[in-house]
């Protein structure tokens, strides 16, 4: 009797004793032999290619013929209800953007005609990986969205805290995802990435290695959404009144400048309050201090892309900010938190594809592939094509179609005319004026999947940026991987990841290889484009070079206890606040303690509760019994110990030295120890935190 076939046994087909990878320039390369599943759409069909999108030439746009495409997209859209696929765990706010000058001469985009004038704007920050329930101080990207109701239109700028993005094209979308989710077999790690799944794709995976060095530094915990950058990732297009092209990318830059926590924080962070994030920004705008970021664009023309040394459509390059200053055009304020967290954080509906006359997309295939992919998603998660008529989501500005009826339509055309053209001269119409217009780009070349080869190099830019980092940023870069990879189960992954590493900086590879006891090194990775050396640091890329000016937004933790000095507190009180940040007073209870004047000072937090890593510095305001009594009480013995260990700057009277002495703390360990013997030394603690971290005194300390 003859064998049966896999198709006949209903088992899957295979491709016996060959396995095949397409490379950078579109060729088939033969890989190790085995027995495989051959890789069919739903239907059934085998498929070429599962790494390129269907796109006229190798830089050109993509086609909407492309059913391989379409499916795995659509279908991966549709895995989740009613909770976000990705972005699941948000928080957002209310304000306005105010335009700085008009830019008529770049682009007819109305919100940009106008100088002063204000136009409303809704924002959802957010995290990837993890579900609602997860944590805010996951080590991930976070989403930085906003939504700007203009008089054309909303403007969808649906973006993240990071500049570039893990893959180049926008099929690889449910594989990344999918790799970095809890592994399917067992549902976990929850919002983590240190798992086999997502460093087996990243391995395999050399275009994510410029995003690998964002997400393993200081950018994947910032210490608040207030204080990170928000980038459009993509290239765009500008175009003015007479259709006049300029590529444009887009960058939010934080007023109170860039700020993140350290690892060992972002854990007990974690445990101590999962919805830091979320409280930071509520607070801020209840108290008052209304976040705020400046919108500010890189703009350059098609004689600056066609000589710039990467590929201005590649999404996991950026354009270094000394090679084109953004330049400021407008600023985003938000005031007032949402009257309803479900009606509107949860059913707010962004889309890549919603922009307003003047500006357009690229060929970028990863954009392509959102803007097709966006508006599927809301069908699935809000259940009807009418999500717009959820308010939230409806423009603020006149509209007018012939859309009707569906799931739960709140409102419909009325009278008897419901489409054009008519002869009634019913209903709206078509303006070629002003109406959006692409650009008229000259695009020819055949119908291929295709990557560029100009998206080829993968490590020059990953390079840099891990040069650009100050030396404490490239140790927690370091410090990220080895803790990443050392919970992987298998060591082939471990050694490919190293290899990458290896490429991109020997000695950061020789020294993640080292704390995870691989010996000998592997070889290198063998790169498609060999990596360049001559790409300047760009300081612009530093968390650390980058922070603030003052202490403003900031927090100071006092832990008080009976007997504290009251003078001393109501100036300290006095000059946080005119610095522009927020004082919480810790104690033994959360009824507070007596003060030396017989006053009641009730307390923000019980030292069980309101541990130092929930604070930018802190001061130990404690009278010496009061500190004994502290000495015993593990939670206390921590708040100073990981102050600390965190690099904060630590104000204490003498009456605290006790607990310092327990807490293996010496009043005279470095600068970042301040006796506050008097009101006089307050302006210098107070000038001390402006630098937010003392970062030498990381190096003494093992935590």
């Amino acid at each position: 009797m003859a064998k049966k076939s896999g198709l006949s046994s209903g088992k899957p087909a295979t491709v016996h004793d060959q396995k095949l990878q397409r490379g950078a320039g579109g060729e088939l390369h033969q890989l190790a032999g085995g027995d495989i599943p051959v890789l069919t759409t739903a239907q059934g069909g085998p498929v070429a290619d599962d790494q390129n999108t269907l796109r006229i030439g190798s830089r050109g746009p993509a086609l909407l013929e492309d059913f391989h495409f379409r499916e795995k997209i659509f279908h991966f859209d549709h895995e989740r209800i009613p909770e976000r696929v990705v972005h699941a765990r948000g928080y957002g706010a209310h304000g306005f953007f105010e335009t700085y000058e008009s830019l008529a001469d770049y682009t007819r985009a109305d919100l940009f005609q106008r100088a002063g004038e204000k136009t409303p704007a809704f924002v959802r920050f957010s995290t990837v990986a993890g579900s609602k329930g997860s944590f805010d101080l996951a080590r991930d990207v976070r989403g930085f969205a906003v939504k700007i109701y203009t008089k054309e239109g909303n403007w969808d700028l649906v973006g993240n805290n990071i500049p570039v993005f893990f893959i180049q094209d926008a099929i690889k979308f449910p594989d990344i995802i999918h790799a970095v989710k809890p592994e399917p077999d067992r549902g976990f790690p929850q919002a983590q990435s240190a798992h086999d799944n997502f460093w087996d794709f990243i391995s395999l995976t050399p275009e994510s290695m410029h995003m690998i060095m964002w997400v393993m530094s200081d950018r994947a915990i910032p210490r608040s959404f207030r204080f990170m950058e928000g980038f459009g990732v993509h290239t765009f297009r500008l175009l003015n009144s007479k259709d006049e092209s300029t590529f444009v990318k887009f960058i939010w830059k934080p007023k109170l400048g860039l700020q993140s926590v350290v690892w060992n924080e972002a854990v007990k962070i974690n445990g101590a309050d999962p919805d830091f994030h979320r409280r930071d920004l509520w607070e801020a705008i209840q108290s008052g201090n209304f976040p705020e970021w400046e919108l500010c664009v890189q703009l350059f023309d098609q004689d600056f892309a066609d000589s710039f040394d990467f590929d201005v459509l590649d999404p996991t390059k950026l354009i270094p900010e000394e090679l084109i200053k953004p330049v400021p055009i407008g600023r985003l304020v938000l005031d007032r938190m949402p009257e309803n967290f479900f009606a509107e954080t949860e059913q707010v509906a962004f889309m890549t594809q919603n922009v307003p006359p003047g500006i357009d997309f690229s060929n970028d295939p990863l954009l392509q592939g959102r803007n097709f992919s966006y508006l599927d998603t809301q069908l699935k998660r809000l259940g009807s094509p009418n999500f717009t008529h959820i308010p939230i989501n409806a423009p603020k500005c006149p509209f007018a179609h012939f859309q009707q009826d569906g799931h739960m339509a709140m409102r419909n055309p009325v009278g008897r005319t419901n489409y054009e053209p008519n002869s009634r001269g019913e209903g709206p119409r078509e303006d070629p004026v002003r109406g959006f217009r692409s650009f008229r780009e000259e695009v020819d070349g055949p119908k291929v999947r295709l990557r560029a080869e100009s998206f080829a190099d993968h490590y020059s830019q990953a390079r840099q940026f891990f040069n650009s980092q100050t030396v404490p940023e490239q140790k927690h870069i370091a410090m990220a991987l080895t803790f990443e990879l050392s919970k992987v189960e298998a060591a082939p992954i471990r050694e490919r990841m190293v290899a990458h590493l290896l490429v991109i900086d020997e000695a950061l590879g020789a020294a993640v290889a080292d704390k995870l006891g691989m010996d000998p090194l592997p070889k290198p990775a063998d790169a498609a484009v060999s990596p360049r050396d001559d790409l300047p640091a760009s300081p612009a890329l530093s968390v650390i070079l980058n922070g603030p000016e003052s202490f403003t937004g900031r927090k100071v933790g006092v832990l008080v206890s009976n007997g504290c000095d009251a003078g001393l507190l109501k100036k300290l009180r006095a000059a946080v606040e005119k610095e522009g940040a927020t004082m919480e007073l810790v104690a033994p209870k959360v009824g507070g303690v007596e003060a030396s004047d017989g006053s009641r000072l009730p307390a923000h937090h019980m030292i069980d509760g309101g541990p130092s890593v929930l604070f930018d510095a802190v001061v130990l305001l404690l009278s010496e019994e009061g500190a004994e009594r502290l000495t015993g009480e593990a939670a206390a013995r921590d708040f100073v110990a990981d102050a600390f260990a965190h690099c904060k700057f630590i104000g204490f009277t003498a009456g605290a030295v006790p607990l310092l002495a327990k807490a293996g703390v010496a009043p005279d360990a470095d600068e970042g120890m301040i006796a506050l013997e008097g009101a006089s030394a307050i302006p210098g603690f107070i000038e001390s935190c402006r630098k937010l971290r003392l970062w030498a005194r990381e190096g003494s300390v093992k935590l």
